[in-house]
Order: C-alpha cells, then sequence, then structure tokens
C-alpha cells in the first residue's frame, strides 16, 4: 500500500493523507478524510435509500451486478494501474489476485443470488405437517458498513459489497487509507453497472473514520483486517446486537509429508510465501516438513527462491505499506538471534522503495515470533518435524487459525490430517487459491475470525431468514386452545405415545 503522511488541513480543517508509492516514493494522489459527520451523512443516505433499493426484484438486482463485469473488462486496464500505483505490486499479480476473482465472484454471485434468495417453502416434519405451511423469506438487514483492507484492496472490497448489495442491503464502503482509491474503484465500476449513487456511498480516512462507520446507524459490519481491531469491532457490534463478519489475520501452516511431490511442494513454498510479497492472509507462513526429506526439500527450496527476483516490475515487489518493513525486519532478526539460519535474504532494500530481500529462514523453533505472529513479509520459514503428527501438533501452536496446507498424493491422508487442524480450511498441494473458491465457506478460527465469507451461506449471512407459518386448513380453534378438558390432556397423551411411543413410528415423523 502507498506510504500515507499528513498534509495540511484544509482551509475548513479538514484533515489531508497525501500518498506515495512504496515501489518509488513518488506522489499517487491525496484523500480528505471524512468526519464523523460525513459517516453520519452517508449512513442517513444509506437508510433513505435501501427501502427502494430492496424492493426491487432479486432477478433485477442481479443483472444489474452482472453487468459489472462488462464494467470491469472495459475499466480493466484502469483499476490495475491504480492497484500498481497504491501498492506496488506487479501486474501479475493485480490481475490474479484482483481482477480474475473480481469477475468469477461477479458472475457467480449474480447467477446464486436468485435461487439462494427466493422464498423457500421448507417442508415440515412429523406431527405439524399435515397442520401449517412454512415459508422461509430472506430480508435484507439494512445497512451494511464495509471496512477492507490494504493487501487485497480491490477484490476484497468489492466481494462483501456484491454480496450484500444482491441481498437488498445498502452499503457504506471505508477502504485502508493506504489504498483509498484501488478500494474506490469497487464503488465506481457498480455505479456504472447500475448501481444507485445513494444505495453505494463511500467514506475515506483512518481508524477514526472506522470508528465512526461502526458507531454509526448500521445493521451489518463486514471487517478485513488486523486482530487488534477486529476485537475491538466485534466488542461494539455486541453491544447493539448487531451481526459482524470478522476475516483476521492468519499464520498459515503448509504441511510436507514423506510422500510428496518435491518439485511441486518446492515451487510451492516459494511462491506461497512469497505472492504479493507474503502480504496474503491465507498465504503460507509456517512450514514443518518431515525429517526423512528435509533436506532435499530444503534445497529445492533454496535454489528455487535465489531465482526470485524484486524491484519494481519484478517477480517480488515492495510491502505495500511502509510500516509493515519493521514487522518484518524485526521478525527475521529475532529468529537469527535465537539460533534460525537465513539460507537466503533476510535484509531490507529501502534505497529506492520499500523493499524487502526473498528470504529463506531454516533452523526455526516456535519461541520464534517468525513462527508465532504474523509475519507479511516475502519469508519461506522451514521447520523440521519427525512426522506427519509432530506437524499437525505444531501447526495448531499457534493463535491464528485460518487455513492451511497439505502436500502429498494421498487424498485420503489430507482429509485425516484435515480433521486434526484448527483451522477454517484445508487445501492440497496448494494454499491461498482457497479465498477465489465461491463455493468454499471461507472464514477462520481462534483469532483468525468469526463468521464466513463465500460459500453455499454466503448471500444469506446478508439478510435474516424470517419464517412465515401458514395455516393449512383455516380451522376456527385449535384443539389445544382454551378452554381445556379431561379430554385436551387425552389427545396430547396419545398423539405422545403414538409418535414416540413406536420406534417404527418414531424414525417415519423425524
Amino acid at each position: 500500500m502507498a506510504i500515507v503522511e499528513q498534509l495540511e488541513p484544509t482551509a475548513d480543517g479538514r484533515r489531508r493523507l497525501e500518498l506515495r508509492s512504496p515501489a518509488t516514493r513518488e506522489r499517487v494522489g491525496e484523500i480528505e478524510v471524512s468526519t464523523a459527520d460525513d459517516v453520519a451523512a452517508a449512513l442517513a443516505t444509506a437508510r433513505a435509500a435501501q427501502p427502494g433499493w430492496a424492493a426491487r426484484p432479486i432477478s433485477e438486482r442481479a443483472a444489474i451486478i452482472r453487468n459489472a463485469v462488462s464494467v470491469l473488462l472495459k475499466r480493466r486496464d484502469e483499476i490495475v494501474e491504480t492497484v500498481m500505483q497504491e501498492t506496488g505490486k506487479p501486474r501479475v499479480e493485480a490481475l490474479a489476485v484482483e481482477m480474475v476473482p473480481a469477475c468469477d465472484f461477479l458472475n457467480y454471485w449474480s447467477g446464486r443470488a436468485p435461487k439462494d434468495l427466493a422464498d423457500e417453502n421448507r417442508r415440515l416434519h412429523g406431527y405439524m405437517l399435515p397442520l401449517k405451511k412454512l415459508v422461509i423469506n430472506y430480508q435484507p438487514l439494512g445497512v451494511v458498513g464495509v471496512i477492507t483492507p490494504w493487501n487485497g484492496p480491490f477484490i476484497l472490497s468489492l466481494n462483501p459489497i456484491a454480496q450484500a448489495l444482491l441481498a437488498g442491503n445498502s452499503v457504506v464502503l471505508k477502504p485502508s487509507e493506504v489504498t483509498p482509491h484501488s478500494g474506490e474503484w469497487a464503488v465506481k465500476v457498480l455505479h456504472e453497472a447500475g448501481v444507485p449513487k445513494d444505495v453505494l456511498q463511500i467514506v475515506h480516512g483512518d481508524g477514526e473514520t472506522g470508528a465512526a462507520l461502526v458507531n454509526g446507524d448500521i445493521d451489518k459490519i463486514s471487517f478485513t483486517g488486523s486482530v487488534g481491531t477486529g476485537k475491538k469491532i466485534a466488542a461494539a457490534c455486541a453491544t447493539r446486537l448487531i451481526p459482524c463478519t470478522l476475516e483476521l489475520g492468519g499464520k498459515d501452516a503448509m504441511i510436507v509429508c514423506a510422500d510428496a511431490d518435491l518439485d511441486r511442494a518446492s515451487l510451492g513454498a516459494v511462491y506461497l510465501s512469497m505472492f504479493n510479497t507474503g502480504q496474503v492472509c491465507v498465504g503460507v507462513e509456517r512450514i514443518y516438513v518431515v525429517e526423512s526429506i528435509a533436506d532435499e526439500f530444503i534445497e529445492q527450496v533454496r535454489k528455487r527462491a535465489a531465482e526470485v527476483t524484486y524491484g519494481v516490475g519484478k517477480d517480488v515487489g515492495p510491502l505495500f505499506w511502509d510500516r509493515q518493513l519493521e514487522i518484518v525486519e524485526k521478525h527475521v532478526e529475532d529468529a537469527r538471534s535465537k539460533g534460525a539460519t537465513i539460507l537466503l535474504g533476510g535484509e531490507s532494500d529501502t534505497a529506492e522503495g520499500v523493499f524487502f530481500k526473498p528470504t529463506v529462514v531454516v533452523d526455526v523453533t516456535h519461541d520464534m515470533d517468525l513462527m508465532q505472529q504474523e509475519t507479511f513479509g516475502p519469508i519461506v520459514a522451514i521447520m523440521r518435524v519427525r512426522d506427519e503428527e509432530e506437524a499437525v501438533r505444531m501447526a495448531n501452536d499457534c493463535q491464528y487459525g485460518l487455513s492451511g496446507s497439505v502436500f502429498t498424493k494421498d487424498k485420503a491422508k489430507v482429509v485425516r490430517l484435515a480433521k486434526q487442524l484448527k483451522t477454517g480450511s484445508v487445501v492440497q498441494n496448494d494454499a491461498s487459491v482457497i479465498y477465489g473458491v465461491a463455493e468454499a465457506p471461507f472464514g477462520g478460527r481462534k483469532d483468525s475470525g468469526m463468521g464466513q465469507v463465500n460459500g453455499r451461506d454466503a448471500l444469506r449471512s446478508f439478510v435474516h431468514p424470517q419464517p412465515v407459518l401458514l395455516d393449512r386448513w383455516g380451522l376456527k380453534k385449535e384443539n389445544i386452545w382454551y378452554p381445556y378438558s379431561e379430554a385436551t390432556a387425552a389427545t396430547l397423551e396419545k398423539t405422545i405415545g403414538t409418535l414416540f411411543g413406536n420406534k417404527f413410528l418414531r424414525r417415519l415423523v423425524r
């Protein structure tokens, strides 16, 4: 993300932030910080606009979101250029991380919405079946606040916004102050596709603006970002009994089994630890390799990592935020001081931008920050383990639990180990791609978050499922209503005995 610096306020006292590229330190723009009053005004506008948007047929909302795919294709170069300016990431990563899933998600969710959000007739069981009918209608929550980070500034804004809009909500977006224009493109694309401007709005700023949004007249918060901020948002939402979805940090483990394809495993170890400059919540941050193949695996990783280039337009770009550099340096130095071996890299390069050299670290242990805290840098950290059982135990020895990966040729083994891993998801012979699988529920355990995005119930996480129980026969009086009599009790006794006293009938009425 861009380097952010305070500028002189405007004539009317509004705060201003300047943005400079982390790759070249050149100026790439500025923003005015939205005040608490600005946020309140946006929320009031969203509140007024939401009923009209929700009243549109689901098919109409879906057609608008689907039209955004065409807008994306038309605006692709502009969006990619903005992302590259603010983050410094290579064009390949801007396309792969931001654009490909953006097109896919918009196309997928707009296709799912008419099915997932339509009124649903749900069959009743047992003694209620002949008496009542159940209809579930999915009511929009109202106004949704979306707060997004800097590592995937466009896609991590667009995906939750599209889901919330399809569900009939109005949305106010607060993108990261260090990639504001990349996040803003999500709003521009959807406006151009046909979403009314008062239904989807943007406010800019830092934590002060985000706090105003969280504490404003809101019905749900969708947040992607740090654990500390996520916990504050959870607490704020809890006091008002409103839902929140929190996609927080990760320290994902990669387990390399004895039967792994070492060519793929070594390539994956380097790429999945370093792409997007290692700044991916589901990137690989810890690798546990079985002792019997450790030497060969480490040597292959070293060779492949040595071929990775860094710099402007190279394989590995800069750290997107200058403040992240201090964390990466601290973690590597802590590992070095506690006995780790730096096979490659291990130092920053700030001559022109905010770069950290592609790095391979071995002989790591769990008393090192590098194996416990989220590093978010281009670091391959490898630890030898006795066997797969020890690998699972070490992988679980962490406050995070977002995702994980198992490199093996044995699919049954992946499933067996996955059931032992305390993570939100597990991937065989790959890792970060899991977020791009729209059908897969995506969310973490432990400090990695709460709730899920994507998956079968993604759109329904932005609605309230309201059950409506209908009368089948239009009877004037139910048997249990007043006045009570001996016959009433006798009828209930007979119902209990008949339906639940017989094992065969018990099965029939489930």
